[in-house]
């Protein structure tokens, strides 16, 4: 006699919760994976990672042409259709998360649109879209609610002219004048999309640099690339107040670094992105074994369950980093685990990719991190002027860098600033997983001429042999 399938919930179907769910079917199990929205995709797919990246590409594109005159190609200037490219964005949206209702129907997963609560550890009331509920039991649950954009008290005034990241990405129209309030990842690159269609944008950050735990070497040449984009980037200040006018929202500035003429300002429109929350206010919850943390993050092992044995979390809800290919790791450790495997999820780097113009990449061990735990390590840096495709693009302001362990000469991180270093930062991982020394880095035959090289030309540099950068001999 078979036995009969596990019976599987999965609540919330962004990259961790689809990918769970899709694993899971694919090992048997039953299914059904529960969200609001019309197709899997979740806040990635829907209001995220996907349509700022279709907008970032239009203003690279539009930069590009602007950078073109250098090389003796002038361009009419761009006329700006916003009907037309919101279209266009919302049309690469539905085709992927589309794409996934068809696999979601191809894998016999079934998908619930509608919102869950707990009635006890194996028990869901599913609330539908269409007002009914019904009440479901499952042997196991796992929780991918993800999270939203964090709020600041003080700063939260009713005005259409304040946004959170969501809003940003709807592209209503195009200020005359943004302010950006945060200085990470989120606010960079949606800044970077409205100054690239023609808005004057401001942004503050309350430390005294960008991308605040990155490597500052990898973020001096953004900073530099964004001072000419932006209209002024306000380090080491913090927007006490925001009030709503008929001109705009006037802001005041508060930091050392602040002119007493510019404390106020008004701006068109306000974006605020300081990062985000975990949505673990799930509707009874407290019927469950699960804990929640200090912080709002539900506490797992590394098998990702929670305190009840009968219930697992993953991605944003569960910590940082909150990045979907993160997200999605969990959710196929989760199942793993769950089919009785013998797993745990234990990185040894997760990628972090800032997709600015130029973007920042980097994996594994930071120099700052090093820093602050008074690691011993080694640093070797190729700079992209001495790289033939850096300076066949004209964006030879880029390096690749890799952090080494100076007895065993293994890398145990990589950082990347330039076109491209999204893609970059794969080959890094993989040496960082794989326990790869600096001369496997360095004997490994890459494509010339690309981008790529750099990363083995920054291994040469740590033994003092790279062909493009000259170190003279000691002694």
């Amino acid at each position: 006699m078979t036995a009969s399938p596990l019976r599987i919930a999965v609540i919330g179907a962004g990259p961790g919760g689809y990918a769970a769910a899709f694993l899971a079917a694919d090992l048997g199990m039953q299914v059904t994976l529960i969200d609001p929205e019309v197709n899997p995709g979740g806040v990635c797919l829907y209001r995220g990672c996907i349509p700022s990246k279709a907008l970032l590409h239009v203003a690279k594109l539009i930069e590009e042409s602007e950078q073109a005159r250098n090389w003796g190609i002038d361009f009419a200037r761009p006329k700006i259709d916003l009907a037309r490219l919101r279209s266009w964005k919302e049309g690469v949206v539905n085709k992927l998360t589309g794409g996934l209702g068809v696999l979601s129907k191809q894998r016999k997963v079934e998908y619930v649109r509608g919102m869950a609560a707990f009635e006890n550890s194996n028990t869901l009331r599913i609330t539908k879209t269409d007002k009914s509920e019904e009440a479901r039991s499952f042997d196991r649950i796992i929780i991918a609610t993800g999270s939203r954009p964090a709020i600041i008290p003080t700063l939260k005034i009713d005005s259409p002219r304040l946004m959170d990241s969501t809003g940003a990405l709807n592209l209503e129209d195009v200020p005359g004048s943004l302010l950006v309030v945060g200085g990470g990842y989120i606010g960079l690159e949606l800044g970077s999309v409205y100054a690239a269609l023609g808005t004057r944008v401001t942004v503050v950050e309350m430390l005294s640099g960008l991308l605040p735990g990155a490597d500052r070497d990898l973020v001096l040449p953004l900073h530099k690339r964004l001072e000419k984009m932006f209209a002024a980037i306000l380090l080491n200040t913090t927007v006490a107040s925001l009030k709503e006018e008929a001109a705009g929202i006037r802001a005041r500035f508060e930091g050392s670094a602040i002119k007493e003429e510019n404390r106020e300002q008004v701006f068109d429109r306000v974006l605020v992105s300081v990062g985000r929350k975990p949505n673990s206010e799930i509707p009874g919850l407290e019927n469950t074994q699960v804990r929640v943390g200090a912080r709002g993050f539900i506490e797992v092992n590394k098998q990702l369950q929670t305190a009840d044995p009968s219930i697992y979390a993953i991605g944003d809800v569960v910590g940082e980093p909150m990045l979907a290919h993160k997200a999605s790791h969990e959710g196929r450790t989760a199942v793993e685990a769950i089919a009785g495997q013998k797993v745990a999820f234990e990185p040894n780097a997760i990628p972090a990719v800032v997709f600015t113009d130029p973007e920042v990449a980097w994996a594994g061990l930071t120099e700052t991190q090093a820093e602050k735990e008074n690691r011993e390590i080694k640093v070797a840096k190729f700079p992209w002027g001495a790289s033939g495709r850096a300076v066949t693009l004209d964006r030879p302001e880029g390096m690749t860098k890799l952090i080494i362990d100076p007895q065993s000469e293994r890398v145990l991180g990589v950082g990347i600033v330039g076109v491209g270093a999204g893609e970059l930062i794969a080959e890094g991982v993989l040496a960082i997983e794989m326990a790869a020394l600096a001369r496997d880095v360095a004997m490994t035959i890459h494509p010339h001429p690309t981008l790529s090289e750099t990363v083995m030309e920054s291994a040469e540099v740590f033994f003092g042999t790279s062909t493009h950068v000259y170190r003279p001999k000691r002694g």
